[in-house]
């Protein structure tokens, strides 16, 4: 089963990525940890990376290009990425919604940063990445049609919401 888990940054989209592929044993990719990867490379942080990245198109093109490839060589994967669901076939597509506020906390805490600088970072990097998409592939990340399930990771735990997505594989399995 090929999945794709999406959500805005700090909505815990690999957290409940990789407690997934724990109980399921089902591999885990993430578009976060690509595009971390190839801001390192360029010596840059997710900011300035995200800003390289509404001038480069090429860097976006990318992302969805590996995911896209690594997908379709895999018969069982967990994709984690904002676009993922609009480039990856998959037979469950999840996004996941949090309160500003939580999203804030949760990479305040994981980045180990000042709690005002998080929460500007990520409204820049949000209008940065809305932006980006509807230039570069006429998507509206707010539209949230293609999505499957929909969950607010703000009301349950990680293990929680690993529950929730079990149980809705399971019901699309009895359903094949």
């Amino acid at each position: 089963m090929i999945i794709t888990i999406s959500g805005l940054a700090g909505s815990g989209t690999t957290t409940a990525s990789k407690i997934l592929s724990e109980r399921t044993g089902i591999p885990h990719i993430s578009a976060g940890d690509i595009f971390r990867q190839m801001a390192a490379e360029k010596n840059m942080d997710i900011l300035e990376f995200s800003k390289f990245a509404e001038e480069n198109e090429d860097i976006d093109i990318e992302i969805d290009k590996r995911q896209t490839e690594i997908a379709k060589e895999k018969e069982n994967l967990i994709v984690d990425g904002r676009l993922s669901a609009h480039f990856v076939d998959a037979h469950l597509k999840i996004w996941f919604i949090a309160p500003l506020e939580i999203r804030t906390q949760r990479i305040t805490q994981r980045e180990s940063k000042p709690h005002n600088k998080v929460k500007e970072e990520i409204i820049k990097r949000s209008k940065s990445e809305a932006k980006r998409y509807r230039e570069i592939h006429n998507i509206d990340i707010e539209n949230l049609e293609i999505y499957d399930l929909i969950i607010n990771t703000g009301s349950f735990n990680p293990e929680s919401i690993a529950d929730i997505i079990l149980k809705v594989i399971e019901v699309i399995s009895c359903q094949q």
